[in-house]
This record gives structure tokens, sequence and C-alpha cells, in this order.
């Protein structure tokens, strides 16, 4: 499965969807460059729709989910297990992510077994996401959940045969964003293809 992030402009989210990417996502956090103010002109039809949140409100969550008819929705932020718990009644998919640099960066993501339905595991950088650098995968031999999760942090247009030889039974697919971008939002179609097809 392949997730693609930081989507906002209406022809590149055309030009990806095509490519047969999963899951789409937007970033509805205002200090992002990838943030997107208003709905685009055009919005995936058979991609899903992932709305990425850093600390919302639940009520902007909601209003976000109608006015984009969002599939799923990630949290990137230090949202509690009651947050999430509350949040759960009225959305679709929660994704929960998580900042990851050595095995004991996965304790956090213990009390949100069973809450959410997938986590992401993303490389620390001085953003939340969309830094472009990775963490040593190897760290995930330790993750022992029953979550299955993204693997994300950094993953670039020379990362195929990497991606192919990573391992691990809850691992349902990678996140791509920013080494795949010609400025910020912007997707660069030709590397996402050429990857895609070493993939």
């Amino acid at each position: 499965m392949i997730k693609v992030c930081g989507m906002r402009e209406p022809d590149n989210i055309r030009a990806v969807e095509q490519l047969g990417i999963d899951w789409l996502g937007f970033i509805f956090w205002p200090d992002s460059s990838r943030y997107v103010a208003a709905p685009p002109a055009y919005l995936p039809q058979r991609a899903k729709r992932v709305g990425v949140f850093v600390d919302a409100s639940r009520d902007e969550v909601l209003q976000h989910v109608a006015d984009y008819q969002l599939d799923i929705i990630q949290l990137h932020g230090h949202e509690s297990h009651d947050y999430v718990q509350a949040l759960r009644t009225d959305v679709p998919l929660i994704i929960k992510a998580f900042n990851i640099a050595t095995s004991s960066d996965l304790e956090k993501a213990k009390p949100y077994e069973g809450l959410v339905n997938y986590f992401l595991f993303d490389a620390k950088g001085k953003s939340v996401g969309g830094n472009g650098t990775q963490f040593d995968w190897s760290v995930l031999n330790a993750y022992h959940g029953q979550t299955p999760f993204l693997l994300s942090g950094g993953i670039g247009p020379d990362d195929a045969e990497r991606v192919k030889a990573f391992r691990h039974p809850k691992c349902i697919g990678i996140d791509l964003n920013s080494r795949f971008e010609t400025k910020p939002a912007l997707k660069d179609i030709q590397k996402l293809t050429t990857f895609l097809t070493q993939l």
C-alpha cells in the first residue's frame, strides 16, 4: 500500500492518483509548508483521502472530515488516549503517528493499541513530519504490537530496493512525501513513476 502525503495542487492530485496510489494525504496543520487552507478544485475520487492533523480540536477535525469527505484521519501530534477515544465514534479510520529514533520510542505507541486502526512510524526531525530524514528501520524489530503500521520518514527515489528488503509482519505500506517533491506540496510525477516501477 502506498500513501503519498502533502498534496495540495489540483492537477498534481489528479496526476498522482492516476499512478494508482492508494491513499493521498492532505495536511491541515497551519505551520506546515504543505498546509491546505481550502478544498482544492480536484479531490481524489478513487484514492482514499487522508487528513493530517497536529493537536487540532475535535470540532476542527470533524469539520474537515465533512468538508473534504475524509476517509481516514492521521493524528501527528500529542493527542491523548482520551482525545482519540472521543473521536472514534465520529470519524472513519484513524492513524496515529509517532516519531521514532530508538526502540524506546516505540513505547509511546502502546497506549493506543486497540484504539486506532493504524500506526505510522516517522523519523524525528525539526518538524512533526515532512523532514526528508530517515531513521534506522531495524529499530522496528522491537515492535511487537498488533496494530498494522506504515513506514514513513524520508523515503526517497533511490530507496526502492531498501523498501523491498524491509520485512515486518505488521508493515502494510509506505508513506512518501518531501523527497518526491519539486517544491512543497508539488510531487514529481516522473520520480514517483520510476520508484513505483522499481517496487
